[in-house]
This record gives C-alpha cells, sequence and structure tokens, in this order.
C-alpha cells in the first residue's frame, strides 16, 4: 500500500472512540496542531483551535504530503485496535 492511501484509510476509518485531535507532520517538517477534521477524495482539511502566524485555522493538505499524525491523548494502546493496528506477537 502506497503511504498516501494508508493515510487516507487512516482519516476515513477513524473510530469514535479515539479523539480527533493530535498533530500532524507534513513531508516539509511542518507540524500542525489539529482538533478536527474532514476528509475528501485527495485531501484532509485539519482544524486547528488556535490560528498560526498568519491567521489560518483550516490546513487543507493532499494525503502523500503527510509524514506523521501523533495523537496527544494518554490511552492505552489496546484502544487503538479499532484503528487496525495489532500486536506483534
Amino acid at each position: 500500500m502506497e503511504a498516501a492511501e494508508g493515510w487516507r484509510a487512516l482519516f476515513e476509518n477513524w473510530p469514535e472512540a479515539v479523539e480527533r485531535k493530535g498533530l500532524l507532520v507534513t513531508r516539509y517538517q511542518e507540524t500542525i496542531p489539529f482538533v478536527g477534521f474532514l476528509i475528501s477524495a485527495g485531501l484532509v482539511l485539519l482544524e486547528r483551535d488556535k490560528p498560526d502566524t498568519v491567521g489560518a485555522r483550516k490546513v487543507m493538505l493532499s494525503y502523500d504530503q503527510i509524514a506523521a499524525v501523533k495523537l496527544t491523548s494518554p490511552m492505552e494502546l489496546a484502544r487503538f485496535q479499532v484503528m487496525g493496528f495489532q500486536a506483534p506477537y
């Protein structure tokens, strides 16, 4: 699976049990904090709770520009199994 398809699948299937809040890291090493998102076929629309340095509260980004998603909620790893993650053993 291509990385962009993996990110798209992650956002498309984001479970209700996992808070829609975290940090997205772009391939340009920019970190974007988000508190919600909407998806489309080729883009994710991230919502910030505070504006960035130019006043923007929304960011549209193509899936192929995503390098990482960091989740800030303190949750047990087992709760992420609904996202398709599993123990290696």
